[in-house]
């Protein structure tokens, strides 16, 4: 078995653990890690009917769960209230332990509502997609959406302990690992360019756990240095700005999270293109096709750049864009937002 990976954050160490097979470790290691009085597990609907039975079987603590509906419009603060209740119901307490099972949403979601109640309760991530995997669950970041935009209520949060199976990828439906890829290019291109080369052979996917390990390795030795996104961990946005506004404007349900993501990447390449520096969409857009992503920015440029103004990265008069000058490296560049419009408009 691989050494975890180890996060020091604000409000503790985190212990990340990446092997196939682990799932039906996961009591043992839970165990090893925490001693809580009870154990309360979220979940989703298109998850709990996989893995719930398989998890809770194992683990040596009373367990409760709740199930929420499954789909990232459900990722509001009704929904945590749903959670809050459970868990109060449930008798969980300070020393007790939540644990996230299913992709990103019920990560983030899992994740605010161990950080907020009772000020804070002990938290383990288990994604069971590839987006979760290679991004979401790890770093801390928690929250939820507003119709205003998209995570605009949350918290930074480590979890304790996050258990990466790839195994568990096996389950997925195309369209879904295709989302998780969009967050596997995207750590290619911002930090390390080799996660390209693997990801553009036509049998990656018997990579995937290397793949995991290097998009993991980013993302931990990022959260190190900025743990708060006040700095070098917005290079991890690179193509999430004009994503999320996307996703927005399809109401989080015409595009999933990593096709937002792939389309915001590509109009990124382009208008780092129209600001003077080389295009790279020649590279980018093959790649996208390869794993079954889109490129292609279907919305309105003027309504894009509505809703981009609503984004977290917009600091006063300008809006932090993340551009990928060469593969391997990004760079955080602040642009005016009446630039920016001008340039919205061309894409």
């Amino acid at each position: 078995m691989r050494e975890p990976l180890t996060l020091q954050g604000g409000n503790g160490l985190s212990e990340i653990y990446i092997e196939s097979g682990l799932f039906d470790r996961a009591g043992v290691v839970i165990g090893q890690s925490f001693s809580p009085s009870r154990i309360h597990i979220v979940t989703d609907s298109n998850v709990a009917p996989l893995y719930l039975a398989r998890l809770e079987s194992q683990l040596a603590f009373p367990v409760s769960h709740t199930i929420i509906p499954a789909g990232e419009e459900h990722k509001h603060l009704a929904t945590v209230e749903d959670i809050y209740h459970d868990m109060l119901a449930a008798g969980i307490t300070r020393k007790d332990l939540v644990v996230a099972l299913g992709g990103g949403v019920v990560g983030d979601i899992t994740g605010f509502a161990a950080a907020t109640l009772l000020r804070g309760v002990s938290l383990c991530q288990i994604p069971t997609t590839l987006l979760a995997q290679v991004d979401s669950s790890v770093g801390g970041k928690t929250g939820v959406d507003l119709p205003e935009g998209k995570n605009l209520v949350g918290a930074f949060y480590q979890p304790r302990l996050v258990l990466i199976d790839p195994k568990v990828l096996s389950s997925l439906p195309d369209s879904t690992f295709a989302d998780g890829m969009a967050e596997v290019i995207k750590y290619g291109y911002i930090a390390n360019k080799t996660i390209l080369s693997l990801v553009a052979q036509p049998n990656y996917r018997d990579n995937i756990e290397q793949i995991i390990y290097e998009c993991v390795k980013i993302k931990r030795d990022v959260v190190a240095i900025d743990e708060h996104d006040t700095g070098l961990r917005m290079i991890l946005n690179f193509g999430h700005t004009i994503g999320h506004a996307a996703e927005k404007l399809g109401n989080y349900t015409a595009l999933t999270h990593g096709q937002a993501v792939a389309i915001g990447m590509a109009a990124a390449m382009r208008l780092s293109a129209l600001l003077g520096n080389a295009d790279l969409t020649a590279s980018l857009l093959p790649l996208l096709d390869h794993v079954g992503l889109p490129s292609t920015l279907a919305y309105d440029r003027e309504a894009i750049f509505d809703a981009l103004l609503a984004d977290k990265k917009k600091f006063g008069g300008t809006v932090n864009f993340i551009l990928v000058r060469e593969a391997g490296r990004a760079e955080i560049t602040p642009i005016e937002t009446d630039r920016l419009h001008a340039y919205i408009l061309k894409l």
